[in-house]
């Protein structure tokens, strides 16, 4: 068994995730305690908000909505996760079985995105291949979802928003390689990263299939709301979902997507730091984001189940 971390300090991209963390915390806590008609509670308001919750019950002013950003273009992050983290999948490749190092680019970014400290163990390769696969397959699933699944209102994304979107993937997939084990040193077979298998990897890729299967199904569950049995568009009303999780939870998708990057620490055996800093991130913007799409479905609906929590089935 491995130590529970090795190195020590802090890198940069762990600072990110744990300020972002902390960013989205306050707005879980204060995101209707600053809800004033004051100009500083009109920004906050707006710049925490988006789609549904920032349509129908958060009057703006019309120099305000000339920020706004269509909620659809939420396919690019995942063009760009696809891309991206298809490159590092392609790079580990390389590196594992031809013993290729790093780019010195993605040096570079790792050097200054990490430092040199909380590197994981020689003997974590199959950890990092596994979840960089895991990576891509989300990435690919999610652009799939966004152009042939979802049916986008006219929903809006704040600027500020959207461009931490698109940022978000790229340090997601640094800070799977930040922590090492360091690649391109020795060349690997296939049997060689079999062998390194152990039960947490078996667990890891069992949750995050179980979780993905739900995560789809959420989304497709939301599509048939607005198509009829043809498949085809009618509306783009919002209506009570019904099915799977959402029987107990208003946004499973937020759920299971929270799932997924456990299932990506669990992966790791939960030895990653940096990664427990993104499940950090995604805990509280994600519960900021149910509890919003939460009190827009409570408001809008008199017949919405009041059994039903937000994020957490029977918590909240």
């Amino acid at each position: 068994m491995h130590g529970m971390f090795s190195g020590s300090g802090l890198g940069f991209i762990g600072a990110i995730w744990l300020v972002f963390a902390a960013m989205f915390f306050f707005f879980v806590i204060f995101h209707n305690v600053w809800s004033g008609s004051g100009i500083l509670s009109l920004l906050f308001q707006d710049f925490m908000r988006y789609g549904k919750s920032k349509q129908y019950f958060f009057l703006r002013p019309p120099w305000l909505q000339r920020l706004d950003l269509p909620k659809r273009w939420f396919a690019h992050f995942y063009v760009v996760s696809v891309i991206w983290n298809g490159l590092l999948l392609g790079i580990t490749c390389r590196s594992l079985f031809l013993g290729h190092p790093y780019p010195i680019w993605l040096q570079r970014l790792l050097s200054f995105f990490c430092g040199s400290v909380l590197h994981l163990n020689s003997g974590d390769e199959f950890s990092v291949l596994l979840v960089q696969m895991m990576l891509c397959i989300q990435a690919v699933r999610r652009l799939f979802e966004s152009f042939f699944i979802s049916v986008f209102s006219n929903g809006v994304v704040h600027p500020v928003q959207y461009c931490w979107g698109l940022v978000y993937y790229v340090l997601v997939g640094l800070t799977v390689h930040c922590e090492g084990p360091l690649l391109g040193t020795k060349v690997y077979t296939i049997q060689d990263l079999l062998a390194q298998g152990q039960w947490y990897h078996a667990a890891g890729i069992m949750l995050f299939f179980w979780a993905t299967f739900h995560h789809h199904k959420s989304h497709v569950i939301l599509a048939s709301l607005r198509r009829n049995k043809l498949g085809e568009v009618i509306h783009f009303r919002h209506s009570i979902p019904y099915g799977d999780w959402f029987e107990v939870v208003s946004c499973p998708h937020y759920l299971a997507e929270l799932l997924i990057y456990l299932a990506i620490s669990m992966t790791f055996e939960g030895r990653h730091l940096t990664w427990w800093f993104v499940v950090l991130y995604v805990l509280f913007s994600h519960a900021m984001m149910a509890i919003l799409c939460h009190e827009f479905y409570v408001k809008k609906f008199d017949t919405y189940p009041k059994k039903r929590k937000a994020f957490i089935p029977f918590i909240f």
